[in-house]
């Protein structure tokens, strides 16, 4: 790959900066010794920006990351922001990058490595080799949709009201990335929702059903209920392969799969948006699922895993890299099957190492699998 693609790297606050510096070698190993090459330019955000700018998103580093062909992304916030103004605290520095790169569609994929299997709440047979992802819609719905607010009534109570809205064009769009995701996969599509008892439900199961008519023939498909897609989550998780739901049902179940894994530190996520039909070019932005985690922070004990893995996803869905994607998740497989765990994975039995020597860890055993 031409060392032409910008890859943006905003590390954040917290353990943010640690783990984006262990990534970053393996950045420096694929350029050394695959050719995956990136024009890396470094900008702040959350905390960081607003220590040095005053905001939590500047508008160079709005602009960078809008013209960049990746974002990879730490993590924001801290104990000591908690008194900010609302506009001006750290977590808004991310919002506002996903809304300014309209990022509409969030993969949450939940993998269980086999040596993380009894990690688990869940029997071991039920989750080793699970592989699923989470696809939600990020911009619309519930969240987003007007009227809301809270209202005093004549009688001295109040009303609490919100509004679940969603369009046909933002059902499609999600669900085209779902089927296009699902054809690099199993080829599987569960679209999830509430069509008996919710009107916005009732269109969302009409417009996938004739979607997947119309442009997904090639992929088996079925309609789920939101409340038996999370009983089956715990129940059967493996029957899924790609999920795909709207805003509140999506942070919902992606939270209650990315436990299944046993642990957050595992967990990867990226943000997508819409293909450019000039250019060809998808805004993303890729980021731990975990957040700041400020009572370690500085401390070297942080689990670099789950950025490791965003920026596999990068390689992934960015730049179509399967095969180096492969071979990274593939050295983190053997890793933690020699019995290696930062503090969050950690077991009976296994030998407890620091952020560094993870990453020291998977890299040496990339080395071994291309023969160095």
């Amino acid at each position: 790959m031409a060392a032409n693609k910008k890859l943006l790297v905003l590390p954040g606050d917290g353990i943010g900066p640690e783990v984006v510096r262990e990534v970053l070698r393996v950045v420096d190993w694929m350029a050394k010794h695959r050719a995956v090459d990136f024009e890396l330019q470094e900008g702040l955000v959350g905390g960081a920006a607003y220590d040095a700018h005053g905001t939590p998103l500047s508008d160079e580093t709005l602009a960078d990351a809008v013209d960049a062909d990746a974002v990879l992304f730490g993590s924001v916030g801290g104990p000591q922001y908690d008194d900010l103004p609302f506009e001006k605290k750290p977590e808004r520095g991310l919002l506002s990058l996903r809304k300014e790169m309209d990022l509409f569609a969030n993969l949450r994929p939940a993998m269980v490595f086999d040596a993380m299997a009894d990690a688990s709440s869940l029997k071991r047979e039920l989750v080793a080799g699970l592989d699923i992802l989470i696809l939600r819609e990020l911009t619309g719905g519930i969240y987003f949709a007007q009227p809301r607010g809270i209202e005093d009534l004549p009688d001295g109570t109040r009303k609490g009201f919100d509004t679940n809205l969603y369009t046909t064009p933002e059902i499609e769009r999600i669900g085209r990335v779902a089927f296009d995701l699902a054809r690099k996969r199993q080829g599987r599509v569960t679209s999830v929702e509430k069509a008996n008892v919710m009107m916005s439900g009732v269109l969302w199961r009409e417009t996938m059903t004739a979607l997947h008519a119309a442009e997904g023939a090639d992929l088996t498909y079925e309609n789920m209920f939101a409340d038996n897609c999370a009983m089956q989550l715990v129940r059967n998780p493996k029957q899924f392969d790609v999920i795909v739901t709207d805003n509140l049902f999506g942070d919902v179940l992606s939270d209650c799969a990315a436990m299944l894994t046993g642990s957050l530190g595992m967990l990867p996520s990226a943000s997508l948006g819409a293909v450019d039909t000039v250019t060809g070019k998808r805004h993303a932005l890729y980021e731990p699922v975990h957040g700041s985690a400020p009572d370690i922070a500085g401390q070297n004990m942080a689990n670099p895993i789950a950025e490791l893995l965003s920026y596999t996803m990068l390689l992934r869905y960015s730049f179509d890299l399967q095969e180096d994607a492969d071979l990274i998740e593939q050295a983190i497989q053997n890793v933690l099957n020699s019995g290696i765990r930062t503090a969050d994975i950690m077991q009976d039995g296994m030998a407890r190492v620091s952020s560094t020597v993870m990453m020291d860890s998977i890299l040496k055993e990339l080395n071994k699998l291309i023969g160095v």
